[in-house]
């Protein structure tokens, strides 16, 4: 059986036209690499366990702000390079990143020295034009753009 994550796809017109919201994640693994190394918010759930409970939730965890409400469009699930299967929903927000603050994990770093320090999950969150999102995005995400588009209906992105 598959690991499942579901996660939620922000979008909004901005300046540029839409927009999306990404999240970086932390550690240092991710530290130095930005293109192909973003992601929607999301996170892990069991088999037993409704994919867009599980996708607020992993949002108001990576983020420290609630998952906005609004229409759901259900985007669909793809299975990732690593096996993983995603399942995204995208909600039409405008949410203020301002008080960002993604919760923490803890890891032996450097590994071998015995020092077990604290990282926040995700490190970065921004607004991108999809154009941007394309470029950032783990290429097994990206998919999930095009989703938006077709099924956000002709008066949306």
């Amino acid at each position: 059986m598959p690991v499942r994550s579901a996660g939620l796809l922000l979008h909004r017109t901005g300046a540029d036209g839409v927009e999306v919201l990404l999240v970086h994640p932390g550690g240092p693994f991710w530290a130095r690499k930005d293109a192909g190394a973003w992601s929607i918010p999301k996170g892990e759930h069991a088999e037993d366990e409704e994919p867009l409970v599980a996708a607020r939730r992993e949002f108001a965890e990576e983020l420290g702000l609630p998952a906005p409400d609004g229409q759901v469009v259900d985007l669909g699930s793809l299975r990732q390079p690593s096996g993983k299967v995603v399942q995204a929903y995208a909600v039409e927000a405008d949410l203020d990143l301002a008080d960002f603050r993604s919760n923490t994990f803890e890891l032996e770093w450097p590994r071998g020295s015995g020092r077990v320090r604290e990282f926040p999950e995700v490190d970065r969150a921004a607004w991108v034009s999809v154009a941007r999102a394309r470029e950032l995005l783990l290429r097994g995400q990206v998919p999930f753009l095009d989703v938006l588009l077709e099924r956000s209906g002709p008066d949306q992105p």
